[in-house]
């Protein structure tokens, strides 16, 4: 089930949060792979996590019923976008991948995540198309990380008792897309979802 969207809340900003997104376009700017780029955007979030003055009280809002995605900012030229998500206890994501290059960061709480690695069909054998766990993480307060496709297939949700809010900054627009998932994974696993 998709998160819910109030883009209302990107016309809401904060000094951190206008500092945030121009150390972000410094590093987009650059115009280095899709790896490098993440790896330098984890760079800039990382002294940001966990500051009080970093969100607006309505970008922290979470919806009873899913995860709530707030638009915080829309690069222009469509190059990045900033988000932040907030769960509620047990609220999670499907089985996905992305559009982009994504960084994210733990505000506040603690995220859960299951690494996915897609195993195609095996014609010869007539074995299906299958999901096989390859790790699990549990991402603290003002922990960071970053991916870009392929291979960034993952399931993410809220496994502590608070309100868990993350910053998501993608290579894409966000504001034009929706959202950041390319592929929902419908497909056999090899362990169980938590």
């Amino acid at each position: 089930m998709p998160p819910t969207t109030d883009p209302s809340t990107a016309l809401r900003t904060t000094e951190r949060l206008t500092a945030l997104v121009g150390d972000v376009r410094e590093a987009v700017g650059k115009g280095l792979p899709p790896d490098v780029t993440a790896y330098l955007v984890g760079e800039k979030l990382a002294p940001h996590l966990g500051a009080a003055d970093l969100l607006a009280p309505a970008q922290c809002e979470p919806d009873p019923e899913r995860y709530r995605q707030h638009l915080l900012h829309a690069e222009g030229d469509g190059s990045f976008s900033l988000v932040a998500l907030v769960w509620l206890p047990g609220q999670c994501t499907p089985v996905h991948d992305h559009v982009s290059w994504c960084v994210t960061g733990v505000h506040q709480g603690e995220e859960h995540e299951r690494r996915y690695r897609l195993l195609p069909a095996d014609a010869a054998s007539g074995a299906p198309a299958r999901l096989v766990a390859t790790e699990d993480v549990v991402n603290p307060e003002g922990s960071v990380c970053g991916f870009a496709p392929p291979g960034d297939i993952h399931r993410v949700w809220n496994g502590c008792e608070t309100t868990a809010i993350s910053i998501h900054i993608y290579g894409a627009d966000i504001s034009r897309l929706g959202t950041s998932v390319r592929r929902v994974y419908d497909l056999p696993t090899d362990a169980t979802d938590s």
